[in-house]
Formats: structure tokens, C-alpha cells, sequence
């Protein structure tokens, strides 16, 4: 496949959402044996927030970008949700924020973990090259429902939150220029999930394929869209951990003060962390029209997917 297959498609506008409740590194420290500057030093993470629901969370969000882009909703044809803590096992989570929004469309739920956003983004450019008109991309999750609070290897990392994005047909070559997604099923077993149990990981196992991804997902979207590294104003990776970030750029040759990073106030919020990050840099006036963004991250399974785009959204 190549880049020029795809019919044009733009990001509109963005929105966001996080729970009220915050959670410290300080109030960690009364819960586990650990401290602030352990966490800091460690994760790049202050604070986090907690609460609330799966689709609570992702219809604000998406609330939100539908207001920003002024759009009149009835002309949403895909609700894609990108989340690995659905409300419930079925139906999808899509369906409930397509009732809350009050949408006439389709919905499905998308579970690519925390390279779930840059998958719907992907896939949302895939249906309006099949005749969709826009399409609401979403991603959301309570990690907190799923996370074991005895345990500090995981419960300083995981958090609640979502972020959305509105996506329209547009005349001309449109915004994404390059992608890549990948999964590596022999690394299922390093961050996992059991039904009804809780996150179990392997830091040291994600950690150093977790570099390795995501510079690979980056480099492959790159060479489609006929860039180098030099070429990106801006990078929103997920955001796992500050040093896997670092370390990332460091290989790929892109300056790490490129970066848009909320994870020192989010937390890990699996696919709701890039678009949390990326609505970030927007609303902060450090996305401005014509800037070309590379959006990468990986997760669970283990997945990673990699869009380079030129930001041509309001």
C-alpha cells in the first residue's frame, strides 16, 4: 500500500477529557512502598487522574471535538472507539457514547492497547477512502478499574482519561502522508490483562521492545510518506514513560524538545494518551496549519503504528 491510495481525509478539531479526581505520587507513597522522586525519576509522572466511566469519558471528549470543528453531528457516518477497558464485554463501548452524542452512525470498538488511537486514525482515513464522509475517532480508557493497587510496578503508571478527534473527507492529497502498524504476538505475555484479574507486566521486557517499536513504526510511516525525521515539527508518542520517549527520539535523531508530553499530569492512558498529548500541543498554539506531525506509540500485544500528518485542521 501506499500513501497516495488514499483519498483525501483531514483532522478537523480535537477534544478532550479527564477525570476530576487526582491521584499523586504523594498519595501513592501512602498506598505502596514508594516515593514521588522514585516515580519521577523513573516515569516522568507527577500526578494522574482517576474515575469515572469508559463512555462517560469518551463522549465528552467527543462532545468536545464535534463543538470545535462545528460541524452539525448528524454527519458523522463512524464512531470508532479505540479502548482496552471497555464498560462491558457487549455491547461495544462505541455504541453507548453513540447514544449519549445522540449520533446516526455506525460504531464499533477498536482494542490495539495503547497504539489504539493511531490504528483509528488510520483505519478512519480507510472508510472515507470508501466513501465515508466523517468519521469521530475516540480514544478512552479507566485503566484504574484494571489496575492492582498493591502493586507498584504498575499502579504508579495507569490512568483514566480520552481524547477525540473528528475526521473529514477534504479535496485534494488530505493529511495523512505515511503509517505503519504492526503487532508482535510473541510478546503477548509482557503486558497482559486476564478477564476479570488484573494488569500483570514485565517492565524490562516492554521497556526495550517498546524503544525498538516504536522507532521502527516511526521509520517505516517516515519512508512511505517520503520524510526523515528532520522533516517533523512536532512527535505526539504515547505517553508510557518519559524514558522510553527519550530513548526513542535519541535512535530516531529527532530533538526531544519535539515532543508534546502530558505524562507527567495524565499518566499512562493507553490509546487515550496520544490524542490526549496531541490536543494538548493544539490548544497550546504548538500545532499551527502546515505542520508536519509524526504520531507513534505501542502497546499490549504487542502493537505499534506509527501516522505522519500535516495538521490542517482549524
Amino acid at each position: 500500500m501506499t500513501a497516495h491510495s488514499v483519498s483525501g481525509a483531514r483532522m478537523m478539531a480535537l477534544g478532550a477529557a479527564l477525570p476530576e479526581k487526582v491521584l499523586t505520587n504523594h498519595d501513592l507513597a501512602k498506598m505502596v512502598d514508594t516515593t514521588h522522586e522514585w516515580i519521577l525519576e523513573r516515569t516522568g509522572i507527577h500526578e494522574r487522574r482517576i474515575g469515572g466511566t469508559t463512555a462517560g469519558l469518551a463522549a465528552e471528549a467527543g462532545r468536545i471535538a464535534i463543538e470545535r470543528s462545528g460541524i452539525d453531528p448528524a454527519t458523522i457516518d463512524l464512531l470508532i472507539l479505540a479502548t482496552t477497558s471497555p464498560d462491558r464485554r457487549v455491547p461495544a463501548t462505541a455504541s453507548t457514547v453513540q447514544e449519549i452524542l445522540g449520533l446516526s452512525c455506525g460504531a464499533m470498538d477498536l482494542n490495539a492497547a495503547c497504539s489504539g488511537f493511531v490504528y483509528a486514525l488510520i483505519a478512519a482515513h480507510g472508510f472515507i477512502n470508501l466513501g465515508h464522509h466523517r468519521v469521530l475517532v475516540i480514544g478512552a480508557e479507566t485503566l484504574s478499574r484494571m489496575t492492582d493497587w498493591t502493586d507498584r510496578g504498575t499502579c504508579i503508571l495507569f490512568a483514566d482519561g480520552a481524547g477525540a478527534a473528528v475526521i473529514e473527507r477534504t479535496e485534494g492529497p488530505g493529511d495523512l502522508h505515511g503509517w505503519h502498524v504492526d503487532s508482535n504476538g510473541a510478546l503477548e505475555s509482557a503486558l497482559y490483562c486476564d478477564f476479570d484479574a488484573k494488569i500483570e507486566m514485565s517492565g524490562q521486557a516492554i521497556f526495550k521492545n517498546a524503544v525498538l517499536a516504536m522507532e521502527h513504526a516511526a521509520r517505516q510511516s517516515l519512508e512511505m510518506a517520503e520524510m526523515s525525521a528532520a522533516d517533523i515539527d512536532i512527535v505526539i508518542p504515547h505517553q508510557a514513560n518519559v524514558r522510553i520517549v527519550e530513548a526513542s527520539c535519541k535512535r530516531l535523531g529527532i530533538p526531544y524538545d519535539k515532543t508534546s508530553m502530558v505524562i507527567h499530569r495524565t499518566g499512562n492512558t493507553s490509546s487515550a494518551s496520544v490524542p490526549l498529548a496531541l490536543e494538548d500541543a493544539w490548544i497550546g498554539g504548538r500545532v499551527k496549519k502546515g505542520d508536519r506531525l509524526l504520531l507513534v506509540g505501542f502497546g499490549a500485544g504487542m502493537t505499534s503504528a506509527a501516522a505522519v500528518i500535516t495538521w490542517d485542521g482549524k
